[in-house]
This record gives C-alpha cells, structure tokens and sequence, in this order.
C-alpha cells in the first residue's frame, strides 16, 4: 500500500515550512521512525520521522521548496504491492456517520524513540540525532562510527557507546579541532537557519533603537559558591551547576524591581507583561535558538536551575518545540562562555532589553575598606544591557543594570540551595 507523507503542523501559529534535506531518495528502504527528511520554519528547524516502514517511491518536493501544512511531499510503499492508500476524503466517504475516524496526522512532529541500526554485514547502518550530532562536535567520521559495535536493540550505537568510543580517544581537546564543513574560495547557499537569524537581527535593527550601558560585577562570591556545592549538586541533580541560573536569578529579580523592562511595543502600544518569561540564547550548529523559560518570577533558584538545563539540553539535542520559541518578555545571551568579556547583543523582538554576560576572568581589584585602600584578585565580570531607547531612557538603564549587578554581588549563599 502506498501512503502519503505530508508537510506536518510544527506549531499553531505555523502554516509552511521549508524542505531543508531528503535524508532518503526514490527506492531507498526506510524504517519505521527512521529520518526522512528535515524541515525548516521561522520557529525552528526539525528532524521528521518516517510514519512508515517499506520504499520511498515518490518525493514530490526540492530542497529549499516552501510547502504548506497537510501538502503531500513524498510516497511510501509499505509492502511494494502498489497500492494507494485512499486519501482522508475517499475513505471517509466510504464511511457511515457513525463509524468515520477520529483525524489524526500521517507524520509525528515529534521526534519518534530511537530507531534500530541494522547490524547485518553489508547493510547500510543509520544513527539517532543525538549520536550524529555527538559525533560531529567531537569531529568523529562516519567511517569510526560504521566500525563501532552498538548495544542498543539490534546493534544501534546508543549515546552511552559513543560517549564510552570518544573517551577512550582521549577528550576533544587532546584530538585535533574536527575541520569546518565549508570550502575556502567556494560560493555556497546560506543555510536556514543563517537566513532567519539573518532576517530577524535586520529586523530588530529597524525596529529598536538600539542603546548599550555595561557595568563591571564582582562575581567572587558566586565563583565561589559554585566551586563549593558543584560535586554536591552533580550528585544530586545529575547536571553541573553553572553561572547561567544565578545570571537568570538576578534578571527575575530586577526586572520585578523595574517593571518597564519587561514590556513590549506594538506601534505606539506598551504592554507591561504580567509574567516573566526569559529567552535564553543557546549557541547549535549553524547558528542559535532563543528557547523561552516561562513564569520565571514562580519559580525558585533550584527551579531555574532545573530549566535552564533542561531547556540548553533539549534545544542542543533539537527536542525543542517550537511554541517554546516565542513568548519571551526579556532576553538573555551568555557569550562569556566563548571567553569573550564583552558585547552588544541585538535585541531580541518583541523585547525592550536583553542582558549580555561576559565571561568570568580573575583581576587585580582595588578594594576599599575602613583601614584603607588595598589591591586583591577578585573574578570580575562585564555585562552589557542593549535596551530600545523609544520607551526606555539612559537613567532606567543605568538603574536596571546597577540592580542586576547589585543581586549577584550580593546573593545569600547560604540559603540558595
């Protein structure tokens, strides 16, 4: 029987989307869940599983065609009998009232469990995403992986094989740096994802006036801190305590402080947002997501820990929806982790702010104190406030960041976790 597989529905608001890649071509065999291809939209870009095992003998789309939801891009023959399977219209017309079908969608939109490398010599194997995507930040060869023996169900390489071959390597540090996927002197297409990134930060350009202030923060207690509980909290959590969450912590708490700066502008419109809902910038292959962590003012600080995980993991691991792209209030983007000190982020539409972390460096510091003047070493920090100068002035700027630097120099260590 020949099935459709259709343009699938990547979010409400999403009408289209973009054939970035055809994993599969005409006569190739494909497994149940195995890829099929890969789609882009303004949202985010996704992997699509097969809805069916048997032979892909029709792919009615080109790379780069845009493609409405519901339109039909490919044919699977399940048992190579020939055979079309009745579209939704013919078959429910076949029907009596009583007995038609609850509608249900021909393709998943979300990534289907792991599927199965085939381990018979001389079959072509296929990886999860999470393995290919482990393997090309570690620069690892397909040629390495097709030679790796899987434990997973019918010899699939898991996550926990490939982890186990790259550590017996050696770290990544000790292997050379994996070669970039371009050719120097060559003229290439900009990938999706460089085009919407594109589009957007030339949109916000327009849009906000863009104004920058930056402050210096003494981030000793916080360094610190970490270095004491990291071991305690890896137990525990099953994840590393990082920087990032108290840099979240002390957004929430001053954006409660200056509420302007967590608004938006629709013409001549504001809206004061009644919940916090932080865009937290996330660096992936081929450019960077802003996954959306809501109501961030209900939750503790061992809560944002828990979700600035868990939303970094999902969207690195491209399990991020995209619903959970939009909505943000205030913006977040931590360069600091590239070693760079300081930057000027653009903002992030609709938002009015978005903050900009350097990264944590030790420096010689002036300290004052009652008995004079003295020279220490302190891990200091920069960040940088890019806010829209049409509804936020220099002197609210300069407030806000003071704030932020104010909470992260000051947090209670004793009672965070």
């Amino acid at each position: 029987m020949i099935i459709d597989v259709v343009m699938p529905k990547m979010g409400e608001s999403i009408t289209e989307g973009t054939i970035l890649e055809w994993r599969k071509k005409v006569g190739d065999t494909i497994e149940l869940d195995e890829i099929l291809l890969e789609i882009g939209t303004d949202k985010v870009d996704s992997e699509i599983p097969s809805s069916a095992a048997g032979t892909v003998v029709e792919i009615l789309a080109e790379t780069n065609d845009i493609k409405e939801v519901g339109e039909v891009i490919a044919r699977i023959d399940t048992d190579g009998s020939g055979t079309k399977q009745p579209s939704d219209k013919e078959r429910d017309s076949a029907l009596a009232p009583e007995l038609l079908p609850e509608p249900k969608n021909k393709v998943e939109t979300k990534p289907g469990p792991p599927s199965p490398t085939s381990a018979t010599p001389g079959v072509k194997k296929f990886y999860t995403p999470v393995v290919m995507k482990i393997a090309a930040e570690q620069g690892l060869p397909l040629s390495e992986l097709e030679k790796m023996s899987g434990t997973g169900r019918g010899g699939r390489v898991t996550k926990k094989d490939i982890l186990a071959f790259i550590e017996g390597l050696g770290s990544m540090q000790e292997r050379p740096t994996p070669v970039s996927s371009f050719t120097i002197g060559s003229t290439e297409e900009m990938h999706h994802m460089r085009k919407l990134i594109a589009k957007h930060m030339k949109k916000s350009i327009e849009t906000s006036a863009h104004v920058y202030v930056m402050t210096e923060v003494d981030m000793t207690l916080i360094v610190g801190y970490v270095k004491e509980k990291s071991d305690d909290f890896l137990e525990r959590e099953g994840f590393k305590l990082t920087y990032t969450p108290f840099m979240v912590d002390a957004v929430v708490k001053s954006l409660q402080d200056f509420p302007e700066m967590n608004s938006s502008i629709s013409g001549t419109s504001v809206t004061y947002h009644k919940n916090i809902n932080i865009g937290l910038a996330v660096a992936i292959e081929n450019g960077l997501m802003v996954p959306v962590i809501y109501n961030c003012e209900e939750k503790n600080f061992l809560g944002l820990c828990r979700a600035v995980n868990d939303i970094a993991h999902r969207t690195r691991t491209k399990n991020i929806s995209a619903e959970e792209l939009q909505g943000s209030t205030f913006s977040i983007t931590n360069f600091g982790i590239f070693g760079v000190t300081m930057g000027t982020p653009i903002i992030n539409q609709p938002n009015v702010g978005i903050l900009g972390i350097g990264a944590v460096k030790k420096q010689p510091v002036v300290v004052e104190s009652p008995q004079g003047d003295g020279i220490t070493i302190r891990s200091m920090m920069m960040i940088s406030l890019g806010f829209d100068h049409r509804l936020i002035d220099g002197a609210g700027a300069a407030k806000f960041i003071e704030k932020v630097r104010h909470y992260l120099e000051t947090m209670n260590s004793g009672t965070i976790l």
